[in-house]
Parts: C-alpha cells; sequence; structure tokens
C-alpha cells in the first residue's frame, strides 16, 4: 500500500490527499511533526532531503517528494493528467506557477497569520509578499475569464494544486471580493466528485508557532 508522510495542516500535503480522494486510492499515513523537528531526523531526510512534506513511498520502497512531483507521478494514465504532450506542458506550467507564484507568497502570508508568526516579519517582507499575492490573484482572475479550469477546459491536478493554497486566500488576509471569475472557479473545484473538504489549522498542532530549523 502507498505511504503518505503528511502534516495535517499543511496545504502541500493536502493536494496529494485530494488527489488521492478523487482517485480512491487506499494509502496509509505516517505523521510528520516539522515544528517538533521530525524532519530533520536522518531518517526522514533519507525520504526527503529537504525534511518537508508530503512525500510518499511506493509498495516497493522507492520514495518521492515534492508535491507537485506527486501530483504528477500518482495522476498519470488517469483523466486528470492530460495524455498529450502539450497538455501535459500546460499543466506542469500551472504547476510551476502554483509554487512561485502562489504557494510562496499566499501560503507564506496564510501560515505567518495563522500561527501568529506576522508580527515576527518585518514590515518590507509583508508587504513584497502581498504585493506578490495580489498579482499572483489577478493573474488567475484574468485567465479563469476565459475558462472554467486553469490548465485547460478541464479539471486537472494544475487546478487542485493552485487551489490549495490561492482559495485560502483570506486566511492570509487578502479580499477575494475583486475576484468573481476566481470565486466562481473556487466553486467548480469544490464540486468536483471527491472533492476533500476536510482541512485542517495550524492550531491542532502546538508546535506550529515555533520557527523551522
Amino acid at each position: 500500500m502507498l505511504t503518505l508522510f503528511d502534516y495535517l495542516p499543511s496545504q502541500n500535503a493536502w493536494k496529494v490527499r485530494l488527489l488521492l480522494s478523487h482517485l480512491g486510492r487506499p494509502y496509509r499515513t505516517v505523521p510528520v511533526s516539522i515544528f517538533e523537528g521530525e524532519g530533520q531526523t536522518a531518517q526522514y531526510r533519507r525520504i526527503n532531503p529537504t525534511g518537508t512534506v508530503p512525500a510518499i513511498q511506493l509498495e516497493d520502497g522507492r520514495v518521492l517528494a515534492e508535491s507537485n512531483a506527486i501530483l504528477l507521478y500518482l495522476a498519470d494514465g488517469t483523466p486528470y493528467l492530460p495524455a498529450d504532450p502539450f497538455g501535459r506542458a500546460k499543466v506542469q506550467q500551472w504547476l510551476h506557477f502554483e509554487q512561485e507564484r502562489v504557494e510562496s507568497v499566499i501560503g507564506s502570508l496564510r501560515h505567518w497569520t495563522m500561527t501568529g508568526k506576522l508580527a515576527r516579519r518585518s514590515p518590507e517582507m509583508i508587504e513584497a509578499k502581498r504585493s506578490g499575492a495580489v498579482r499572483s490573484l489577478g493573474i488567475l482572475e484574468s485567465e479563469l475569464s476565459t475558462r472554467p479550469f486553469i490548465a485547460a477546459d478541464r479539471y486537472t491536478i494544475a487546478d487542485m494544486a493552485v487551489f490549495a493554497y490561492a482559495s485560502r486566500a483570506e486566511e492570509a488576509g487578502l479580499s477575494l471580493d475583486m475576484y468573481p471569475h476566481f470565486r466562481a472557479w473556487i466553486a467548480r473545484v469544490e464540486a468536483q466528485p471527491g472533492f476533500l473538504a476536510i482541512t485542517h489549522p495550524y492550531s491542532i498542532d502546538p508546535y506550529s508557532t515555533l520557527e523551522l530549523s
């Protein structure tokens, strides 16, 4: 059985849980308490050299880390990843966008806001993240005004990846009032069969207020 190394409040890990839910694929979970330093143990670093979640271990013992790489692997041969080279490349385009322009800004702001770390960050750093987040939401609004899903006319892992943090923008202190097409896309994603509505706040982890070493 597939093993998922998970940290429940992580939306990067949630992406993988979402795809597994869509696929109806069974798996077992190994929790990793990253803010207690479990990700930095020698044992876990052999699974994921960066010490982050998620990671998966296949039935044959091979391991794979980085959420979007995991999505690509698990979605291969399913309706959630196009079979043609251009369609696959478009999905990858938006997976790269998600990591560079969504998770890095909206995800960071959300984490700082929800764990009380915002006060520890400089005003300049916070403003840079907010400006980047607003630019990214504007791009998504523009793109989603032309088609129902982000990489194609159908739902793919690109939507799952972008949704993970972009849909939680209000938890990062960002209003979505100005983005009607984006909000309509959120509703379309949430209406997909097998959508995983359950998320977990950082407050379930008493160590989440600590900084990662």
